[in-house]
């Protein structure tokens, strides 16, 4: 087991091979695309990938990725703090090769004769698993002074409906 900095790029054939483990922290501040939505990039993510061959001799990993995140809630516009939490499993083929074959449950990865960027696997995993309108608990949420529903003034007019005219003649049988 490796426990120490995640390899930006590693080949999961070989440590598949050997059965490997790693297990590291990566800053959140390395990750550029997924800051784009959080509001400050502190943080370290927390992951850990498992190598090995399956029962068909093919090669899979499991990830599991752990951070916590600060976004604006959309609710009140104050910071959230939202742990998330990803796990995928992959089988890796060869490059333009037939994805019919990849075990069930498992997500096609692609991969030629070049190593897997690990650090751009784990980008994208995370961005999947933001959530899209972060807000906070609904009991701990206050909504923004002054967005609540308007009172109608005493002044305004009733205006009937311009349509229940329309209503009216459906409803008459001479027309």
């Amino acid at each position: 087991m490796l426990n120490a900095p995640i390899p930006p790029h590693v080949d999961p054939r070989k440590l598949a091979d050997r059965g490997a483990t790693l297990e590291g922290e990566v800053p959140l501040a390395d990750l550029a695309r997924l800051c784009e939505p959080l509001a400050d990039n502190q943080g370290m993510v927390r992951a850990k990938f498992f190598f090995e061959r399956d029962e068909r001799n093919a090669v899979v990993f499991h990830s599991e990725l752990e951070v916590e995140v600060k976004m604006v809630c959309q609710r009140c516009l104050e910071l959230v703090a939202l742990p998330i939490h990803s796990t995928c499993d992959y089988a890796v083929v060869k490059e333009g090769a037939h994805t019919q074959s990849v075990p069930k449950g498992y997500d096609a990865l692609e991969l030629g004769e070049d190593p897997l960027d690990l650090l751009a696997l784990v980008e994208e995993e995370l961005l999947l698993a933001l959530p899209i309108v972060p807000v906070h608990d609904p009991k701990d949420c206050q909504q923004p002074v002054g967005l609540e529903e308007p009172e109608p003034s005493e002044d305004e007019v009733t205006r009937s409906n311009p349509f229940s005219v329309l209503a009216q003649l459906k409803r008459d049988p001479n027309v």
